[in-house]
């Protein structure tokens, strides 16, 4: 599974939210994903591999639920 969030009980209440509450929070969840990459890419060239790391699965995670709101 590409996506393993699909995967979580709750999963299925994301996708029962109210079509324009879907629409904000996907927004939301891809600019946190902009911004969790960028801090990742930081992190990254000033040799701070945990952080960057961890930005970078915060980039992932937060791509995957709002692919889930689309």
């Amino acid at each position: 599974m590409r996506n393993p969030i699909l995967a979580l009980p709750s999963a299925t209440r994301l996708r029962q939210l109210a079509p324009a509450t879907r629409s904000e929070l996907s927004g939301l969840l891809f600019e946190l994903r902009a911004d969790a990459q960028a801090k990742a890419e930081d992190c990254w060239r000033r040799h701070k591999a945990p952080m960057a790391a961890y930005w970078k699965a915060v980039a992932v995670y937060a791509g995957h639920i709002a692919r889930i709101l689309r």
